[in-house]
């Protein structure tokens, strides 16, 4: 038992069986309710207030069957033990189909009350059951929610935060004299793009657990392209990239690298002074991602020592290790092509 007294409504057209079933069920601490017809029951069970229905299956003008298929419609419906007094067990499958929750058959003496008192008890006990899971489910799409949302403005607000740092280091390059130092500033620059652009996805993101790489890399495109404005030469970076989703701390990993390759490219590919093509490629191959960056320029000496600080590299080959992989560079016949390969 689920109440310390639950309220039945016992619909039956034949005034002595309920008279009956009142006497019976109220010995064991249920409160019944009568209704003649399925009219007037479903018309009580509108009102509110019962715990669960009694319903014959033979009425005049219809069945039991049409006021399961009436309950069906309504929210939050009772639960019904369906009582029948023929002998054909297909009506009793066919109410339990119908979203009865049991069923007793009616005998002439009586003696099916005590049978139908278990199955209310029961049928109760079933409709606390699944009204507890119910809640219990809404409560973790509620929490679920309610942390989603909370992700995304602490995301919105780490975006701004780095993009204000982003705009504070370009700023002290701008001033910066020494070559050095404003090559530095401006790596950096890049880098804290990269991550910030993360961020900038996930609090517009319906799924903080993935990031679109296609859109994140257009989008960190367009940030580099932007900062090359004020460069003598501006480059063509054209961007090949299909529709995938991907992990976001992956995704951190690959805007890094991609924002280190992207640099390089802009600043070693091609003789000063002059303008050529980059191309930045990503799609999705079975349960991997290939990602290339490659350019038309002067090409690679494996042998040479870096040309700035060798930091760039280092970075690259730790997210390239975060993501199980490493960058590679595969032979062209012209200029370099930078190789990324990792797992879903």
């Amino acid at each position: 038992m689920t109440h310390a007294s639950p309220r039945v409504l016992y619909i039956d057209d034949d005034p002595g069986t309920v008279r009956l079933a009142q006497k019976r069920l109220e010995r064991h601490n249920l409160i019944v309710e009568v209704a003649l017809s399925a009219r007037e029951g479903l018309a009580r069970i509108d009102q509110g207030g019962i715990d669960v229905v009694a319903l014959d299956h033979e009425m005049p003008g219809g069945t039991g069957m049409e006021v399961l298929s009436a309950l069906a419609e309504r929210e939050d419906a009772p639960p019904v033990v369906y009582v029948t007094g023929t002998g054909d067990t297909g009506v009793a499958v066919a109410a339990m189909k119908a979203g009865a929750s049991d069923y007793v058959v009616k005998d002439v003496g009586g003696a099916f009350l005590d049978l139908l008192s278990i199955a209310i008890d029961q049928a109760l006990e079933i409709a606390q059951a699944r009204r507890e899971r119910s809640r219990a489910e809404r409560e973790v799409r509620e929490a679920k929610d309610r942390a989603e949302i909370l992700l995304r403005e602490v995301n919105h607000r780490v975006a701004n935060s780095l993009a204000l740092v982003a705009a504070l280091v370009r700023m002290q390059g701008q001033v910066v004299e020494d070559p050095k130092a404003r090559a530095a500033l401006e790596e950096t620059w890049g880098r804290i793009v990269a991550v910030g652009g993360i961020h900038r996805r996930l609090y517009t993101s319906e799924d903080v657990r993935f990031v679109g790489i296609d859109e994140y890399l257009k989008s960190l495109v367009a940030d580099i392209e932007s900062a090359m404005t004020s460069a003598r030469c501006h480059h063509t970076i054209r961007v090949d990239t299909q529709p995938v989703l991907i992990p976001t701390d992956k995704a951190v990993s690959v805007g890094v690298i991609v924002s280190e390759l992207l640099t390089n490219a802009c600043k070693y590919a091609y003789p000063e002074g002059s303008c050529g093509e980059i191309r930045l490629r990503c799609h999705q191959e079975g349960a991997e991602v290939l990602l290339d960056v490659e350019d038309f320029g002067q090409g690679r000496d494996p042998g040479a020592p870096p040309r700035g600080t060798g930091l760039g590299t280092r970075i690259m080959a730790a997210m390239a290790k975060s993501l199980g992989s490493e960058v590679t560079y595969p032979a062209v016949s012209r200029g370099t092509k930078a190789q990324l390969r990792f797992s879903l």
